[in-house]
């Protein structure tokens, strides 16, 4: 278990699919066509500067204006840094980029710090981790390219010497670092050394048209889906997996028993356990490859405590209830946390779909969990029913008693402890 806290990528069901974030992870993001890594990078900035962490941004292949422009409104933050690599390095030095410089606009917020020679690796090093010194509180880095990292220093063994020694010291360092390059650039080796060392690695793609996301690697996740394809699309900084899709209204079966699985708090071996079928069988069920027996459906609804019928309705049918009687509520499991240490109840019916989820968590006395009930992007709030807990988040500990109300946005908390001596009891929601 990491002693790390857990942060949101800035998209939702990046967050779900991965298991959100840990302060000090290097996330590589391998991209086929060179630009389908740059809406998770925005959002992931959008984010960091929305919290108020020190963001820095470094680019070789763009002058400051393009990628001031590129920006856009994310620019305006007195939270983000870009070193710029390009003027000095591709840009030769050149007087029409240098301008830059001699123009400075009184009112840009974001800071601009060139690199003076982007083509010797020592110094690119001095200039990232003497900038680091200076701000606090965990840092989030972007390398917009290693490829135009390659391209200005010549060779790969340069690349992997900059990664291999930056990669473990950022860790110590508590920085999230992005870090994109193109698939096709660089030969299989160096990818291969590269997601060696990395925290979490992803692959983007482009198949039949289609953009596929791919975890190639997520440390000390446990994830049973990884490097299962993801369909998604992007328009803007909107980032839409298939996932929302069908949730809007179109028919996915084996989506919809992940769906009501996760919702559950369920492994694919723990359902597969309690249908009597392999947890191979559930995976390809999931994946839409296989379609389940009768029999086994109808084992499914009763263990996701679903009338069968609903896995089989749109989404827009099943949104009209009003009233859900206590009876209904199902208890839900928390893959991340000890066993036993909290129970916690759906007080809705599994199949609801509504943009607020509640659920009523109890905690055993004397209890410490670390890490948060959920891995969540958006808001959520809690209102403390009975009993006496903490809360550690931003490395300050927060002390909640009966009658407290707890409002989190993006972060989450990276530890909760019951001090006892009674069961503390919590109301809890989470918007979708």
């Amino acid at each position: 278990m990491y002693d790390k806290r857990r942060v949101s990528s800035g998209v939702s069901d990046l967050d779900r699919i991965l298991g959100g974030l840990f302060i000090g992870d290097n996330v590589v993001w391998h991209d086929d066509s060179g630009h389908l890594a740059s809406p998770f990078c925005l959002n992931f900035l959008q984010t960091s500067l929305a919290m108020q962490k020190p963001v820095m941004y470094v680019s070789f292949d763009r002058s400051p204006k393009n990628l001031l422009d590129k920006l856009g409104a994310l620019a305006d933050s007195p939270h983000l840094t870009i070193l710029d690599g390009f003027t000095c390095g591709k840009g030769a030095r050149s007087p029409i980029f240098m301008k830059f410089y001699e123009e400075r606009d009184p009112d840009r917020l974001c800071h601009v710090q060139m690199i003076d020679e982007p083509r010797d690796t020592d110094c690119v090093m001095e200039s990232i981790y003497g900038l680091h010194e200076t701000l606090l509180g965990d840092v989030r880095l972007v390398f917009e390219s290693m490829t135009g990292m390659q391209e200005i220093w010549g060779d790969e063994a340069d690349i992997l010497k900059f990664y291999s020694h930056s990669c473990p010291r950022l860790y110590e360092l508590d920085t999230i670092a992005y870090w994109i390059m193109e698939t096709l650039a660089h030969s299989q080796a160096l990818r291969a050394h590269i997601n060696q060392i990395a925290q979490v690695a992803i692959d983007l793609s482009i198949k039949r048209g289609t953009t596929i996301l791919t975890v190639l690697k997520a440390e000390k996740r446990g994830m049973e889906d990884a490097r299962e394809p993801h369909r998604y699309w992007t328009k803007d900084l909107t980032i839409t997996f298939d996932a929302e899709n069908h949730a809007r209204g179109q028919l996915n079966l084996g989506l919809r028993i992940k769906e009501l699985r996760i919702k559950r708090g369920l492994s694919q071996a723990e359902l597969a356990r309690f249908v009597g079928v392999t947890a191979s069988t559930i995976s390809q069920v999931e994946a839409n490859i296989i379609y389940p027996s009768l029999p086994a459906l109808l084992k499914m609804a009763e263990v996701l405590a679903v009338d069968i019928g609903s896995l089989f309705q749109r989404a827009v049918e099943r949104e009209k209830r009003m009233i859900f009687p206590a009876a209904e509520a199902v208890s839900v499991g928390f893959p991340d946390l000890p066993k036993g240490a909290l129970e916690g109840r759906l007080l809705t019916a599994p199949d609801f779909q509504a943009k607020m989820e509640p659920y009523l968590i109890e905690i055993d006395p004397h209890c410490d969990l670390p890490a948060h009930f959920f891995i969540h992007k958006g808001e959520e709030m809690g209102y403390l029913l009975s009993g006496k807990l903490r809360m550690s988040l931003n490395k300050a500990v927060y002390t909640l008693r009966a009658g407290d109300v707890i409002y989190l946005t993006s972060e989450m908390p990276s530890e909760w402890r019951n001090p006892g001596p009674n069961v503390a009891r919590i109301l809890w929601i989470k918007s979708r």
